[in-house]
C-alpha cells in the first residue's frame, strides 16, 4: 500500500514545485518596481527553472531569454503594449468580417467611424 502512494506523492511534490515556479514569476512582476532589482530576481528565478528540468517551461525559459529587455521595460513604468495589441486584433476581425479588404480609403473610414 505505502509503495502506490509514493508515486502520487513524487507526482504532488513536483506539482507544487511548477506551482510556486510559476508564482515566483508572478510575484516578481507584481512587487518588483525597480529594474535593476527585477533583472536580478529573473536572473534568480530562470536559474531555478533550468536545474528544475521541468520541460514544460523550455518556452518560457526561451522567451525571455530572447526578449529580457524588452520584458526589463516592462519594470520601467510598469506599462504594456496590451491595448495597442487589442486594438490590433479588432482591426483584424474587422477586417475578417469583411473577408479582405478591397478599398483601402473605405476601410480607413469604416474603422474611424466604429472605434473613433
Amino acid at each position: 500500500m505505502l509503495n502506490s502512494k509514493i508515486p502520487q506523492l513524487l507526482l504532488l511534490i513536483l506539482i507544487k514545485e511548477a506551482y510556486d515556479l510559476s508564482n515566483q514569476l508572478r510575484v516578481i512582476y507584481n512587487t518588483c518596481t525597480d529594474k535593476n532589482i527585477a533583472m536580478t530576481k529573473l536572473a534568480l528565478w530562470y536559474n531555478q527553472i533550468e536545474n528544475s528540468g521541468f520541460k514544460s517551461f523550455r518556452v518560457v525559459m526561451n522567451t525571455i531569454s530572447l526578449n529580457y529587455r524588452g520584458i526589463l521595460n516592462y519594470f520601467d513604468n510598469r506599462s504594456t503594449n496590451a491595448a495597442a495589441e487589442s486594438f490590433n486584433a479588432k482591426i483584424k476581425a474587422f477586417r475578417q468580417q469583411l473577408r479582405g479588404v478591397r478599398n483601402k480609403e473605405f476601410f480607413l473610414f469604416r474603422l474611424a467611424q466604429i472605434y473613433a
